[in-house]
């Protein structure tokens, strides 16, 4: 009965009797299920977060390759314009230069028919001078003389092939 006076006794009986009340209303098990539930709410928060990391590295290297891809394209779209530069610019050098020398032969054929045309004036100006002093001689012969010699054998001439 010494045992029922002891304070020791007494402490570890309430604590074995609140243990069995622990028990018995299953608090453990509640206690286990908190942190079943709240170790896999953190499963889930950590699968969601390594599903997330995982959709974000694709999207990264899906704009690195479209990125790739797109400095590709840039490049060769500059290098298809230099390249068409370069041979715009040959097309037009080509055209310049044909474009002067058909300007040239322009040029050219205008100073021929010009001097053509120069040369022609002066020999209708040699012809009608010529033909001028021809008519001053001749008229200063039929003047000085009633008959030329030539005129009147020009004259016969005329008579007999209009007779034949």
């Amino acid at each position: 009965m010494e045992l029922l006076k002891d304070a020791e006794f007494w402490t570890g009986l309430a604590l074995l009797v609140f243990v069995l009340l622990l028990v018995a209303l299953k608090v453990p098990g509640a206690a286990f299920k908190a942190l079943d539930a709240k170790a896999a709410k953190i499963k889930a928060d950590l699968d969601e977060a390594k599903h997330l990391r995982e959709e974000a590295q694709a999207l990264l290297a899906s704009l690195k390759a479209q990125r790739e891809q797109t400095e590709k394209l840039a490049g060769e779209m500059l290098a298809n314009a230099a390249a068409e530069a370069k041979r715009l610019e040959v097309e037009a050098k080509a055209k310049l230069e044909e474009q002067i020398q058909r300007r040239a032969e322009l040029a050219e054929r205008r100073i021929a028919n010009a001097e053509a045309q120069a040369a022609a004036e002066v020999r209708a100006a040699a012809a009608d001078l010529a033909a001028s002093m021809a008519e001053s001689v001749l008229t200063a012969r039929i003047a000085s003389a009633k008959s030329d010699p030539l005129v009147d054998a020009a004259m016969a001439q005329l008579s007999a092939t209009k007779l034949k």
